[in-house]
């Protein structure tokens, strides 16, 4: 028997995040010049940040009194798979915020903007703008890889991630975060149980342990020194540098995240004690500083 409500969409990547800060100049020259990205077009409000991947931009910056996740964009294959997101969206009562249609948006792209459950701003999008290749022997990111997501409720937000948008668990750290992932990346979103709706953090990809090391060189050499880290978690296997931007958001520096083989894989449930937080036993417990600003502010519903 076929599921009355399949999910929406494969989602074949995390694209990228936006970000809302008003400290907007200090934190584009941070992701620019010690974070690494490349600034390829801004405006008054707004700039748009890439790695060394694929994608148009990994990071949007956006001008706001709030702090916070503006929203998430995913990568879907086709346009006619995005028509037909919006068709099973309508099915199960969520009306689209923008498309399905062409986005009016730097990276172009066609594509759809809906507001999950608990109001964050999602993005699907096929056919954005290629952008020219960039060599990857510098220590800088390749782009975004993961978002952890604070909930008040993990279990109705795994829900509602895996159901409607198709993603699969890979891992459950007790019952206090949870990874899941859209390809074979360990996970693209992770949610972490909390008080209040906000953004964790915002993980970005470094090519090697080696990239991943030279980047917290340079970013020493910018008098930027780690929040938490260096280490490497249990769950997913990636290493971690946890860093905060000049808005308060906290950034992280990975590599080497797990591979999922979809038929082989089984998911399991991870204790919550050091030495699984971090199998080096580089890292020390985080800071109460970067907790806090891991807690981020609580959201009301967003713009």
């Amino acid at each position: 028997m076929s599921h009355p409500h399949p999910p929406i969409a494969r989602l074949r990547a995390l694209r990228s995040v936006e970000l809302l800060t008003p400290s907007f100049t200090e934190a584009t020259d941070f992701y620019e010049d010690a974070w690494g990205l490349e600034v390829v077009e801004s405006e008054r409000g707004a700039s748009w940040l890439r790695g060394t991947g694929d994608e148009h931009h990994a990071l949007q910056l956006t001008r706001s009194e709030r702090t916070g996740l503006g929203r998430l964009a995913f990568a879907v294959a086709t346009p006619a798979e995005i028509d037909e997101a919006a068709r099973r969206l309508e099915a199960r009562g969520i009306r689209p915020v923008a498309g399905p249609g062409p986005l009016d948006q730097v990276g172009g792209g066609y594509g759809l903007r809906f507001h999950d459950h608990e109001g964050r701003l999602v993005e699907l999008s096929a056919d954005t703008w290629a952008v020219a290749p960039r060599g990857r022997d510098a220590a800088i990111p390749v782009g975004v890889t993961h978002t952890v997501l604070n909930t008040p409720d993990i279990d109705a937000a795994v829900a509602f991630y895996r159901d409607v948008l198709g993603l699969r668990v890979s891992d459950w750290s007790e019952h206090q975060m949870a990874f899941l992932r859209c390809n074979a990346d360990h996970h693209c979103i992770a949610f972490n149980q909390a008080e209040w709706v906000s953004l964790n953090h915002v993980a970005y990809e470094m090519s090697s342990v080696d990239h991943f090391m030279r980047g917290l060189g340079r970013l020493r050499h910018h008098g930027i020194v780690p929040q938490w880290g260096p280490g490497r978690h249990g769950p997913g296997n990636n290493t971690f540098s946890y860093f905060t931007d000049p808005t308060g958001l906290v950034c992280e520096y990975t590599s080497e995240v797990a591979q999922v083989v979809e038929d082989r894989w089984i998911a399991k449930v991870w204790r919550r004690v050091p030495e699984l937080s971090d199998l080096w036993g580089t890292a020390g417990p985080p800071s109460k500083e970067i907790r806090c600003h891991m807690a981020g502010n609580p959201e009301g519903p967003l713009a």
